[in-house]
Parts: structure tokens; sequence; C-alpha cells
């Protein structure tokens, strides 16, 4: 069976991930975080990366912490909402809870 090529939504979807990753990276504060929280090895990464689910898994991370939501956001000139749109394109899911 012919695999698809990903929609121009997909891509976006995996380049907002991308870029996530990248701004997690870039401070090793924060991707010593995500190694710890994920389990995953500095040495790992790599190959980690190639795995399907990783990017649903990045954008999972960076929408639990608000603040490393808002940063990422914020320097990549995107909505905080625009993370969540992609974890859902991805098929990944995002549930809010609701505030008595």
């Amino acid at each position: 069976m012919k695999k698809q090529a990903p929609s121009a939504t997909q891509e976006a979807a995996e380049a907002v991930a991308i870029q996530a990753l990248t701004y997690i990276a870039g401070d090793p504060e924060r991707l010593g975080q995500f190694l710890a929280v994920t389990g995953i090895g500095p040495a790992e990464i790599r190959t980690a990366a190639s795995e399907p689910g990783f990017l649903v898994g990045v954008l999972e991370y960076l929408i639990s912490d608000e603040a490393l939501l808002t940063g990422f956001a914020t320097e990549a000139g995107l909505r905080p909402t625009d993370p969540v749109k992609a974890l859902v394109i991805l098929g990944g899911s995002h549930w809010e809870r609701e505030v008595p």
C-alpha cells in the first residue's frame, strides 16, 4: 500500500513540534528537565526523535508547563494555542479541565 504524503497542515504541525524541541534543547536546564521527565538519555535523543509519536510527546511536554509554553510561543512568534493545535493535528489529544 502506498503511503500518503503528509498534508501541508501536518507538515506545519511537525514544524511547530520541531521548533519546540529546538527551543527546549537550546537551554541546558530546559533540556535536562525534558530528559528527566521523559526518561530519554542525552545520547538517545536522536534515536528517540525518529520514533513515531516523539513529536507528539514533545508537544505534550511543552503544553504541560505554562511557563515553558508561553516562553516558547513568545520566542517563536506564535500564539500559545498554536502548539495545542499542532498536537491535535499530529494525533495527540489535549484536554482542559473545567474549573469549578
